[in-house]
């Protein structure tokens, strides 16, 4: 029996439905997230079933085979996906337009495809186009096969007719379910196609990646049980006018969210960053005031990059703040505490603070490196080039105690830093053999540890 059709408003954000529309979300509080949904009830669909053909397992009978993972061949991209590509998992990979999401993953395929077969699906670009950029990054892998389409089902007939080893789709957003009367591209669309690739990556116990695009606020299209839906979440991103990329895991159910992957884009492609903290520093000024480094734990992988600071007289009632690559309201916090706690007045005068590089720093630790480079930019005072900061300020003007101390002095000894300034309770639990190889300073006030950075 043919099913009749309704109407319901679905919000793109929380996922919340309704039956008529709403300028405001009641669920998620956000404006004009409400978009139409046709949806076909059936009346067969509507029957209780009358059997069940399902068993529980019990949870002792469940085996712990370790999960099987394919190497990428890019270092990188294994350490956010936490070792590789698990057989039968769901990945999808978002970012801003033209930030190098495709040809990442065409650069996978020369690694993949040495001994496996790889499938790359498009549903933006023609066959032409893809072999244009695979000579462009130098990728002649044999075992990859093209395919331009874009109806979901016919892709998941073909898959399992041709049983590849790897599937990629690209994107997810071009895909379409022709049973459904919505355009490529809207919630249920995509909604729905996410979730027939996924029983099939489940199914056939397969590696499927597929690509997703972002919005206007940068979060990822669609409905947000989109990323419920995949196994790992993947967020690429960079500055246009920057040739550094980071690939960040928001959520990933085989390893840490915590790893990050650096990579640079050039005419040939994206390549690794082996070495990101050297990447970071390698261009900053000598004898120059309001420039100090900081040392970033990105997962278990500590980053040093450089923190510059810009204190000069203001020509206007109010002063302009400005930071990048730096939380607004925390620069803000460390600049009322800088004049009530130790003394150094900036209430005329325009404050910025910029991570160079392009990074983005979020960690308290970065607290201290931020306030003496605007220290030293306020006094026009250099800082020791040979020094590096970190530390957590409080409302009280004190230095807090942060995590990972040792890995973050390891990180600067190998780089070839020979003094470091931090808190004074980090010093407790540091061994006396990486005290003997950098000399580190504990304080426990921000005064004192501008003086020590200028030592």
């Amino acid at each position: 029996m043919a099913g009749k059709q309704k109407s319901v408003y679905v919000c793109n954000v929380c996922g919340y439905r309704s039956p008529k529309w709403n300028g405001q979300c009641p669920d998620c509080g956000e404006w004009n997230t409400l978009e139409e949904e046709i949806v076909a009830v059936s009346a067969a669909g509507l029957q209780k079933r009358s059997s069940v053909s399902f068993q529980a397992q019990r949870l002792s009978d469940i085996s712990q085979e370790t999960e099987h993972r394919y190497d990428t061949g890019i270092s990188e991209l294994n350490r956010v996906l936490g070792g590789g590509l698990v057989k039968g998992s769901l990945v999808l990979i978002s970012g801003d337009p033209g930030i190098g999401k495709s040809t990442l993953l065409l650069q996978t395929t020369q690694s993949l495809g040495s001994d496996k077969s790889v499938l790359y699906i498009s549903g933006e670009e023609s066959a032409h186009q893809i072999k244009l950029r695979a000579e462009r990054v130098k990728v002649d892998c044999e075992n990859l096969l093209v395919l331009c389409q874009t109806d979901a089902e016919a892709i998941c007939e073909y898959i399992r007719s041709n049983s590849p080893d790897a599937v990629i789709i690209d994107s997810i957003q071009t895909m379409a379910i022709s049973e459904i009367n919505s355009l490529p591209g809207s919630i249920t669309q995509v909604r729905e196609c996410a979730n027939l690739f996924m029983r099939l990556s489940k199914s056939l116990n397969i590696p499927l990646i597929i690509v997703g695009h972002v919005n206007k606020d940068g979060n990822i299209a669609g409905p947000k049980v989109l990323e419920h839906i995949v196994d790992c979440v993947l967020y690429f991103e960079g500055e246009k006018n920057n040739s550094f990329r980071i690939l960040r895991a928001v959520k990933n159910r085989f390893g840490s969210t915590n790893e990050i992957g650096v990579f640079e884009m050039r005419n040939n492609g994206l390549i690794e960053v082996k070495n990101p903290s050297k990447a970071l520093i390698e261009g900053k000024p000598l004898n120059v005031s309001g420039s100090c480094i900081a040392c970033a734990m990105e997962g278990s992988r500590p980053i040093l990059a450089e923190v510059q600071g810009l204190v000069c007289q203001s020509n206007f009632g109010n002063p302009r703040r400005m930071s990048t690559g730096f939380d607004y309201n925390r620069m803000s916090m460390l600049i009322a505490v800088l004049e009530k706690r130790a003394g150094y007045f900036m209430g005329n005068c325009d404050v910025y603070v910029n991570i160079a590089g392009g990074l983005r720093i979020d960690e308290p630790a970065s607290d201290l490196p931020v306030t003496l480079s605007l220290i030293s930019s306020l006094k026009d005072q250099v800082l020791r080039d040979d020094c590096i900061a970190f530390g957590e300020i409080g409302l009280a003007g004190e230095i807090r105690a942060v995590n990972s101390c040792e890995t973050r002095i390891n990180e600067a000894i190998r780089l070839g830093f020979r003094k470091c300034v931090i808190s004074k309770y980090n010093l407790k639990e540091l061994s006396p053999e990486l005290k003997s190889k950098i000399e580190i300073v504990g304080v426990n006030n921000i005064r004192s540890a501008y003086d020590e950075a200028l030592k």
